[in-house]
């Protein structure tokens, strides 16, 4: 009978157990817990055995298992950048949600020069390739974008072109 309650209670906790759901990041933690809801860029969830709702940004995550079923769920491939020429690579975010579960690296900045003859789009483009650079370099495969400013005209320059200047916050995994 001893032996008995004994695997009784043994098979109970396994169950118990497998009931976890298993949210894979590309840092390689894992994180137990129960997915409450997917969201276009994010993951909420609770941690086994808390109330407490979490949130966590889908590019930090690589899979999710879940406990009930055993279903793999993939979630975002990582993406690895290991120098300035991987810039095409990174990915600008301009909402703090999509950056939960990332790591927080330093200021990025991209602009263009004083005296240029880029037109608005192209000024745009060149100064987001700079920041995306600037983040490469540091191998950094996101951005949190903090400032987009465009000045055109005589407010510019004396020669009457175009600057355009962004600003970030390198982010890895």
């Amino acid at each position: 009978m001893k032996n008995f309650l004994l695997l009784a209670v043994a098979f109970i906790g396994f169950a118990a157990n497998a009931q976890v759901d298993k949210i894979y990041k590309h840092s390689g933690e894992v994180v137990n817990g129960k997915v409450v809801k997917l969201e276009e860029y994010t993951i909420v969830f609770k941690y086994d055995g808390e109330d407490a709702e979490n949130t966590v940004s889908k590019y930090a995550v690589e899979k999710i298992v879940y406990g009930k079923t055993g279903r793999v769920e993939e979630v975002t491939e990582k993406i690895v950048v290991n120098g300035e020429a991987d810039w095409e690579k990174v990915v600008i975010l301009e909402d703090k949600a999509y950056i939960a579960g990332l790591k927080k690296g330093d200021e990025v900045r991209g602009k263009t020069g004083l005296i240029n003859y880029h037109t608005g789009n192209t000024g745009d483009k060149k100064a987001e390739k700079k920041l995306k650079m600037a983040a490469a370099a540091m191998g950094c495969p996101f951005i949190l974008q903090t400032a987009d400013k465009a000045t055109v005209g005589a407010s510019s320059n004396s020669l009457g072109g175009s600057q355009v200047i962004k600003k970030g916050i390198g982010y890895k995994y």
